[in-house]
Parts: C-alpha cells; structure tokens; sequence
C-alpha cells in the first residue's frame, strides 16, 4: 500500500521588491499633484542594502499624510502595512521632520517560537519547523494545513508581514 503523500506549505515574510519600488514611485506621483502638498519639499526614498526607507517633509502631520499614501499604494500592490517599521523620527535641516522605516521581510526568532508553539499547541496533525527565516508546515491532510494557515492568521500582535506559500 502506498504511503499517503506530504502536502506542506511554508510561512514566510518575504517581500517583493519591485512591488515595494512601484507602490514608492506611485505615491511619489500622487504626492506631486496633490494640493496639500503644493510648494512642500517631500521624499520617499528606498535604500534596498540597508533594507531602510526614509519619508522627508515640513511636519510630523505631512509626515503622516506621506506614509498614508505610500501605505494606500502598498496595500494596492499586495504589500503588507506591517512591512514597515519606524525606527526613527528626528528634525533635520530646514525645520523638516525625517522618518526612517526598517522594511521587515523576515520572521524573527522569538515570533516563529511563539508560531510554531502555537501550532503545536492546536493539536492538528501536523509537523512545523523553522528552517532559516521561513516555518514550512507539513502533514498529510491539505485540511488541517489550511486550518494552520486561519489559526497563523489570528495570531494577535505579529510583527512580521506574514505570506503563505509554496504550497505542495
């Protein structure tokens, strides 16, 4: 008799890039014609090696108004809101305010401990192991994988901007 075939699928927080840089350049668009922005020196600026995005503006209000439209074009694009983290808010020349932003694209040590527990914990049949910066979920029912999948996703306070992928 034939042993029944493993179905698995894997958590990561990967993010796309190219999505990240079009959703950037839309709302660099959107910021240049919009009225409240007229006459206001603005940037939105990616630095893809120290995984950093930085928004400049007159004030912590335009500041807020920038993320909203970078966040809105993000989540067009597929791109979670949690992909950003502030690590920085300081006044720079000229009396504008400067953000940066950590891009989160991985799952941390001590949040895939506490997803792994979490499945374990459900009791469904199924085994999760952390392998670098991705869990991959396998078991024998495609079932109890997309009930793993509803359980990760009512998770309540993960940092990390989780995808679902690669499923076999």
């Amino acid at each position: 008799m034939a042993k029944a075939k493993e179905h698995y699928f894997d958590i990561s927080a990967k993010l796309d890039m190219m999505e990240m840089k079009n959703a950037i350049e839309q709302a660099r668009k959107e910021v240049s014609t919009r009225f409240d922005f007229k006459g206001i020196e603005t940037a939105i600026e990616l630095n893809e090696k120290a995984k950093t995005l930085s928004l400049v503006s007159s004030s912590d209000s335009k500041i807020d108004a920038l993320k909203d439209i970078l966040l809105s074009k993000m989540i067009k694009r597929g791109l979670s809101p949690k992909s950003l983290d502030e690590i920085k808010r300081e006044g720079v020349s000229g009396g504008k305010v400067k953000v940066i932003y950590r891009i989160v694209d991985t799952i941390d040590r001590d949040e895939a401990k506490r997803i792994v527990k979490a499945i374990k914990e459900s009791k469904l049949k199924v085994t999760p192991a952390v392998q670098g910066d991705e869990i991959r979920v396998s078991g024998k029912k495609i079932d109890d994988l997309q009930a793993v999948i509803v359980l990760v996703k009512k998770m309540e306070d993960l940092k990390a901007p989780l995808v679902f992928g690669n499923f076999h």
